[in-house]
């Protein structure tokens, strides 16, 4: 495997974390100028994200999945397995860099927000009502979504007009959290949850409260089960 494939999913997951986790912290943290404008502004600034994170992915070579549970979904639909465990780990890894980034982004706004549980929505994701099964069903659903949705894009048809897809996918990010993402904060995505999570716990940020490291398998198991679903799917019904 080349090394710019793997740098593509690094660099593509960081910038997707940095402009995604950047969004809500924009929204949330204390004294921005975007503080209190709302979901329809996270969402828009995810889909974003996932735009430029996928076009910076391209760039290098990468198939820009940026996305643990695209990934597995991919491998299991295909049966090719060798590349899950490199892409995830550069996934992991860039989406840690992302969440550092976000943090220095950031630095006078911290000591600004007194809520623990909005300056750890800058970094992972919490449910509206906490019910772990409910909540691991959301992310399921949310992520077969995603990557049914993402194959669609990308059929065997050829017939995207060239640079088209990543704003289609895009749309598909966006209408999942307009539509899905009020349950569980529409994660979709081991590594942008899990990676940004760690990186909350070790940053000296003043009065952070706790990672909640009970939630955190939620948006794991979910998203890789909803991968593993949506290729299981594509399998099955090999319309794509």
């Amino acid at each position: 495997m080349e090394i710019n494939v793997l740098l593509g999913e690094f660099f593509g997951t960081m910038i997707l974390v940095l402009l995604g986790n950047g969004v809500v912290a924009n929204c949330l943290l204390g004294k921005s100028k975007a503080n209190g404008s709302g979901w329809m502004v996270i969402s828009s600034g995810w889909a974003f994200a996932v735009l430029v994170g996928v076009f910076v992915a391209l760039a290098f070579g990468a198939p820009a999945h940026i996305n643990p549970a695209v990934t597995i979904g991919f491998a299991v639909s295909s049966g090719d397995f060798s590349n899950v465990l490199p892409f995830v780990l550069s996934q992991f890894f860039g989406a840690a860099f992302g969440a550092f980034l976000v943090y220095f982004h950031f630095g006078p706004h911290w000591k600004e927000t007194k809520d623990e549980g909005l300056i750890l929505a800058c970094f992972s994701t919490g449910p509206a009502i906490r019910k772990k099964g409910a909540n691991i069903l959301s992310e399921t659903i949310a992520t077969f979504v995603l990557v049914l949705g993402v194959a669609a894009i990308f059929d065997s048809s050829g017939s995207l007009a060239p640079g088209l897809g990543p704003f289609l996918v895009a749309g598909l990010v966006w209408g999942i959290g307009l539509s899905l993402g009020g349950t569980t904060g529409y994660a979709v995505n081991p590594a942008r949850d899990l990676a940004p999570r760690i990186i909350h716990a070790i940053l000296p940020i003043p009065g952070k409260g706790s990672s909640d490291f009970g939630y955190s398998l939620v948006p794991v198991v979910g998203p890789i089960l909803g991968g593993v679903a949506a290729g299981v799917f594509i399998m099955l019904f090999p319309v794509f």
